[in-house]
């Protein structure tokens, strides 16, 4: 799939910023939002058969993200796991 360049400034700074903006135009380029024309959130949530499994990996990957801000112990220990 073909990204947006993420040389430029973008105006949300947060950290998972990058992850979100992946997540969200992988999920815009499938069947589920263009024809069904389902809300991305509601593509996902429902496992629509258009959604390809790297949208699925960026959703997992952006949950992670989003979850290490909230874990303070993670920058000590790492991953789970490992």
């Amino acid at each position: 799939m073909d990204y947006p360049t993420f040389d430029e400034k973008k105006a949300d700074r947060s950290k998972c910023a990058h992850l979100r903006s992946q997540l969200k135009f992988c999920l815009l380029r499938t069947d589920c939002c263009k024809k069904d024309k389902l809300t991305p959130r509601e593509c996902i949530k429902t496992r629509h058969p258009s959604v390809p499994q790297e949208c699925y990996a960026l959703w997992n990957t952006f949950f992670e993200c989003k979850h290490s801000i909230l874990d303070g112990r993670r920058r000590f220990r790492g991953l789970k796991g490992y």
